[in-house]
């Protein structure tokens, strides 16, 4: 509901204002002839001044249109528990009946004790304030409706920022201050024709200010004890009550300083009050006085922003930002941010506040916060300290499950010199940097690309190092101009030629870029754009470009680009933040399904209204048997190749990653449920990871197997128990093998002419043992195996074998050699010795 427009500001003397006062109770009949006759000296001595006056009183406006007043607004975690609060002023709306009758006995006895007789303006007490600011000691004389007035003519300058509406509620003393009263008992006369008096009252309990920092009933018990406002004493609601008229005097968080006396005595003060107007009896009364004020408090701060959320306030800040930039609350960031601060929204998240403290475990017991990181002498000494993150997110959801790293959220200080406000698992539009150097975690997006253009795991690659990729033999077509000779180094076993599978497992370089070059980049950036594959700050600075990239003006040739597609994109040379590359990975488990990530899952307003948040955003990036063919592959990473650290009890699949001069070390893996990134490096820099001691372990490199999969098996185990144990779907035989070809008729030909006819077939060639056979000639070919006429992928080994002619016949059996006229001996028997059976 929008506040009507302020009114228009007269100028107005002081004798003006006081004729004003003393008209106005002349027209309020009040007081009879004795008020007259008290007040008529001073008419007259103003002469016609007073008519102008009547006049401007006329104008001044009479309905005030009232808004909500600002609250504070609630970040959730996914199982309820509080994130974090925001707020301009601290503020919980309650309705009436959740605050104490205690506390609306106390600011009714001390500020207003003929609240439920009156309509609007007290008389008696306008009366005396006229006589007393005629000799000049400018009075309040206000009602609670009076008050309640001016606290919304207040929030109101606020909320717009206006500068003259707060003055004008504000302004106390002279003409201004009792045109400003004048304003308010016309205001507090029309709200008292509309509202009940229990409405008026509930309203002045929740907007008021009761301390130096909350305003409202509920913020203020909170913040004083502890609990509702709903459940506060006679004691409690007394020292409550009594702050409101001065909170920079009366607060009694103040009181150290002078013992608690001011608090004291203004809560007796009210006490007083309260019992001389029968809401409390002499004995409560006893008991409440005999109360230290310094007993009472347990003082309980609502901190504002992220920084109360522990190991999720990176994740908090990431939510703000999210409702800042995506259009949540507000068209601007300015009136989301508003809306944040005043609009008492409640937001709830998708993060999980257990899998946050097991990933942050897990992290830190290998990457500590504050370790220093040292390098051995010749390494150049000490750096600053390594960083790590760890990002979760749910495949086909994408949905944000953890996001933790090893750093304090806020300001770095000399006792904790790495604490910064930096996201090191987000792009920069939502509090992170620039992204990260991806290294070979890039080459899942390269075998997605080779599977898709029909191409197979089985496929043999040459593997060889010092491969030299000159710029006439790359495709790229939607830029051209970025082609560049390409000389890339294996860091991993290489050499010959492998299966792609292979080269997967041992994450060979030279394989890769020569997969690589066998595609349009073009293509393969299209392939990771679908997977929400983009550089971490929206642009990529040219400064980070290989010097054999050409020009730096690279960059505006591809301007709009979400990664430049170079030669070196294949071994990850563009900048992403892990966050980013986490849900690509997901789109894999997900069976080539694309979730963008998502943290909040629902908003309610002050009023539990539902404000619209979007579905998940998923869409298919990659056909199914894509992103099987793709998982067969990564599951073999984790099994039997750089990845065999994150290991787990069940179906797990991944990809490690070390960037040039092990600048970065990754893991990316996941499982069908949960899809997790693990990085660590130096986050204010590319600083070689090499001759260093971490947590007190030396390490001459470190890389994505080292300590990344490691740390990504302890969390992942944690992650996962209690979980179904699911697996990936079976891969198709084409994406493994390929297009299965027959094996060519051999036997009969000559070893060398089958070689020949194998190889021209596309097939690889083994010599094995020879055989014999009847019916091929020694030295021909008697076997191939797999068989003619077998379909196999291309690239297949067969192994034929040479004949070695007929099979030698047996030995024959030897002669009997008795001599002749031998004879059996008398009474021997060829039946074994032994008793019978």
């Amino acid at each position: 509901m929008s506040s009507t427009s302020r009114p228009p500001r007269h100028s107005v003397n002081i004798f003006q204002a006081i004729a004003l006062l003393m008209a106005f109770l002349l027209v309020a009949g009040v007081g009879g002839v004795l008020t007259a006759g008290l007040l008529m000296p001073a008419v007259a001595a103003v002469g016609s001044t007073s008519n102008a006056a009547q006049r401007l009183f006329d104008d001044l406006p009479t309905e005030l249109e009232i808004s909500p007043p600002s609250e504070q607004s609630q970040i959730l975690a996914s199982d309820g528990s509080l994130l974090a609060t925001f707020y301009a002023e601290n503020r919980v709306v309650v309705p009436l009946e959740e605050i104490s009758q205690n506390l609306r006995n106390a600011v009714i006895a001390t500020e207003d004790q003929r609240f439920y007789e009156h309509g609007g303006m007290d008389p008696e007490g306008l009366a005396r304030a006229v006589v007393q600011t005629v000799g000049g000691n400018t009075q309040g004389a206000s009602t609670l409706t009076q008050q309640y007035v001016k606290n919304v003519l207040l929030e109101q300058g606020l909320v717009a920022g206006d500068e003259e509406a707060i003055n004008a509620a504000t302004e106390a003393d002279g003409a201004e201050g009792i045109s400003r009263k004048l304003q308010e008992i016309k205001y507090a006369i029309s709200l008292e024709k509309v509202y009940e008096k229990d409405q008026i009252l509930e309203g002045y309990l929740n907007i008021a200010q009761f301390s130096i920092s909350n305003y409202g009933a509920e913020a203020a018990s909170q913040y004083y004890f502890g609990h509702s406002a709903a459940e506060m004493t006679p004691a409690e609601a007394a020292l409550v009550a009594g702050v409101t008229r001065s909170p920079g005097v009366y607060d009694p968080t103040r009181g150290e300083d002078d013992g608690y006396e001011t608090a004291t005595n203004r809560r007796d003060t009210v006490l007083v009050q309260m019992r001389d107007q029968g809401y409390i009896t002499p004995e409560e009364f006893d008991v409440a006085v005999a109360t230290p004020v310094a007993d009472m408090l347990a003082i309980t701060p609502t901190p504002v922003g992220c920084s109360a959320a522990g190991v999720s306030a990176y994740f908090c800040e990431y939510v703000t930002n999210v409702l800042l930039n995506d259009g949540y609350l507000g068209a601007t960031q300015t009136e989301a941010r508003d809306a944040l601060r005043r609009g008492g929204y409640t937001i709830r998240t998708t993060i999980d506040p257990v899998r946050q403290d097991q990933a942050f475990e897990s992290l830190v017991a290998e990457i500590p916060e504050n370790d220093p990181t040292y390098r051995s002498p010749n390494g150049e000494g000490r750096t600053e300290g390594i960083s790590g993150a760890i990002s979760t997110v749910e495949p086909g959801t994408g949905d944000i499950i953890a996001m933790v790293q090893n750093t304090t959220y806020g300001e770095a200080t000399p006792e904790n010199p790495r604490a910064t406000r930096l996201n090191f698992n987000v792009d920069r539009a939502y509090g992170g940097g620039a992204g990260f150097q991806t290294g070979s975690t890039f080459k899942a997006f390269v075998l997605a690309q080779w599977l898709i253009e029909g191409r197979s795991l089985s496929e043999p690659i040459n593997s060889a190092n010092n491969q030299s990729f000159p710029a006439g033999t790359w495709d790229i077509s939607c830029s051209p101009e970025s082609v560049a000779n390409y000389d890339p180094r294996n860091l991993e076993p290489g050499g010959g030629t492998m299966s792609v599978l292979q080269a997967t497992m041992d994450s060979v370089n030279t394989s890769y870029v020569r997969m690589a070059n066998q595609m349009d980049l073009c293509a393969l950036r299209e392939t990771t754009s679908a997977m929400g594959v983009h550089v971490g700050d929206g642009t990529i600075d040219p400064a980070r470009l290989p010097a054999t990239s050409g020009a730096r003006s690279l960059y505006e040739a591809q301007a709009g680009a979400d990664i430049l597609a170079i030669p070196s994109m294949a071994l990850g040379s563009n900048t992403i933040a892990p966050l980013t590359m986490n849900a690509a990975f997901a789109t894999f488990a997900a069976g080539g399904i694309f979730c963008e990530p998502r943290a909040i899952t629902g908003i309610t307003d002050r009023d539990g209204v539902e404000v619209v948040v979007p579905e998940p955003e998923c869409s298919r990036a990659l056909e199914e048997n894509i992103a099987a063919g793709v998982n067969h592959a990564l599951q073999n990473v984790v099994q039997r190749g750089t990845a065999t650290g994150a290991r787990l009890d069940r179906p797990a699949a991944g990809k490690t990653g070390t960037a040039n001069e092990d600048y970065h070390a990754w893991f990316i893996g996941y499982t069908p449920q949960l899809s997790t990134a693990v990085w660590m490096g130096h986050s204010e820099g590319d600083i070689p990871m090499v001759r260093t001691t971490l947590n007190g372990r030396y390490h001459a490199q470190i890389f994505g197997g080292r300590i990344p999969a490691p740390i990504w098996g302890d969390y992942m185990t944690k992650a996962t128990e209690g979980m179904d144990v699911e697996g990936f779907p079976d891969a198709q035989e084409r994406q493994i093998f390929g297009d299965r070809v027959a094996v060519p008729g051999v036997v009969g030909q000559s070893v060398n002419g089958a070689t020949a006819t194998l190889r021209n077939a596309g097939f690889r060639v083994i010599v094995g043992e020879g055989r014999y056979s009847a019916t091929v000639r020694a030295g021909a070919v008697a076997q191939a195996s797999p068989g003619s006429g077998a379909r196999v992928a291309p690239g297949a080994a067969v192994t034929v074998h040479p004949s070695l002619g007929p099979e030698p016949a047996p030995p024959a059996e030897p002669e009997d050699t008795d001599e002749p006229g031998d004879v059996d001996e008398p009474g021997e028997s060829e039946e074994p010795d032994g008793d019978d059976d």
